[in-house]
């Protein structure tokens, strides 16, 4: 029997965002590659293999299909795995591509590893940003499938499909009975109280419990949170669920989904929401120009009125470089920094300016120091008088003094 460690490592004493009765068929399968010849398949509940639905003119169609592991080194795509930097690379290449007006998930996966798809689903809404990213449940978008499609703008679930499954599971597995019984032992040299932790040839102990369960409870807390950010509901409202699964016309009722519709009518709505791709920078250019203008970073001595919030301060969008050119991994970063910025408003215009990322941050990073009240509030009450002091023997301060009794001297002159 051929022990394959690496296996056993991703499904044993990490936390997996998975529908339980796949997590069964799993284990029912690669257990005895990983030792475990004994584990059952629950009944009823086989994988599902589906053709790739393909791509209309101008929608990309992004098959989400089988079980989500963050890499496919290992295991082949042939079991019915789907990575999540394939996703990743398949979603840029259609953001990139002028051709494409719209994105179309087609999930059909019971979940998968939780390390990455949160990553992955803040890139789809960043995505969604840019061009429109709709999801459909077809047949089913459990537990790591659905934070992806909540990230979507919008999620249709077919009559019988379902949606949910927002919880977190980890898997421990004790074998050292059946190691005594094949006359092995394990002796483990270590160094580091927690090194030996989840060791499956002896029982967890109440440490090791403690530490997978706290785990389990902050990516559960990842997951709550992205679903409730991405579908615009409570996090009370997504623990409610507890981790129940909703079929057709109930998930519609609970919030996360917005239509029933099959694959082919969440296509054709769609296809009739665009037109073929406009030019994203001159769809917005009116708009955007109306922030510059009205911007107090346009000219520093024209403050701000007092009734403007200060969260519209961002600045001006920088001019776009007749020469330069913007990348489609810079274009999906901005996106994803004014979303996380809470700034949504502000992407296009920085991207038909061709603003770097790096400027996009220091944009937004001073917009924010401007209306944070904290910043004011740790001004000293000498701060005048520090100021002062420094001043006075500063050539610079003294040399623009110069220069402005001057100019106010010239005026007064003309």
């Amino acid at each position: 029997m051929t022990l394959l460690p690496h296996l056993a490592a991703r499904l044993f004493g990490v936390p997996l965002a998975i529908h339980r009765p796949k997590l069964d068929v799993i284990l029912a399968v690669l257990g005895p590659r990983v030792g475990l010849a004994d584990l059952a398949a629950a009944p009823g509940f086989t994988s599902p293999t589906r053709a790739n639905s393909g791509s209309p003119p101008g929608v990309a169609v992004i098959p989400i299909h089988g079980t989500l592991v963050r890499r496919t080194v290992g295991l082949e795509a042939e079991s019915g795995l789907t990575s999540y930097t394939g996703l990743a690379a398949q979603l840029d290449a259609a953001i990139g591509n002028p051709a494409v007006s719209a994105i179309l998930l087609d999930i059909d996966s019971p979940g998968g590893e939780s390390g990455g798809v949160f990553d992955l689903a803040d890139r789809i809404r960043a995505a969604s940003q840019i061009k429109p990213v709709w999801a459909v449940a077809n047949d089913m978008a459990f537990s790591a499938a659905y934070a992806l499609a909540s990230a979507a703008s919008r999620v249709f679930v077919s009559r019988t499909g379902g949606v949910g499954s927002i919880g977190v599971i980890a898997m421990h597995v004790d074998q050292s009975e059946k190691d005594a019984q094949d006359g092995v032992r394990y002796t483990a040299v270590f160094a580091g109280d927690r090194k030996n932790d989840l060791n499956p040839h002896e029982p967890i102990s109440d440490e090791a419990h403690a530490f997978l369960k706290a785990e389990v409870n902050r990516v559960y807390g990842l997951f709550v949170e992205t679903v409730a950010r991405h579908r615009g509901i409570e996090p009370s409202a997504v623990r409610d669920t507890e981790a129940g699964l909703f079929f057709g016309q109930a998930a519609v009722a609970i919030g996360l989904a917005d239509a029933i519709g099959t694959f082919d009518v969440a296509l054709s709505q769609l296809l009739d929401s665009v037109s073929p791709l406009p030019n994203l920078a001159a769809s917005h250019s009116g708009h955007f120009r109306n922030l510059q203008m009205e911007s107090y970073m346009n000219d520093r001595s024209d403050p701000a009125p007092a009734d403007r919030p200060a969260a519209d301060r961002a600045g001006p969008v920088p001019q776009p470089s007749p020469t330069s050119a913007m990348s489609v991994a810079d274009a999906i970063e901005i996106a994803q920094t004014c979303t996380l910025a809470g700034r949504t408003d502000l992407i296009a215009g920085f991207l038909e300016a061709q603003a770097s990322p790096a400027k996009v941050r220091r944009q937004l990073l001073a917009a924010q120091a401007d209306a944070s009240p904290e910043i004011v509030t740790r001004i000293g009450p000498d701060a005048a008088a520090t100021a002062a002091t420094v001043a006075a023997g500063n050539p610079l301060v003294d040399a623009a003094k110069q220069l402005a009794a001057k100019s106010a001297a010239l005026k007064k002159e003309i």
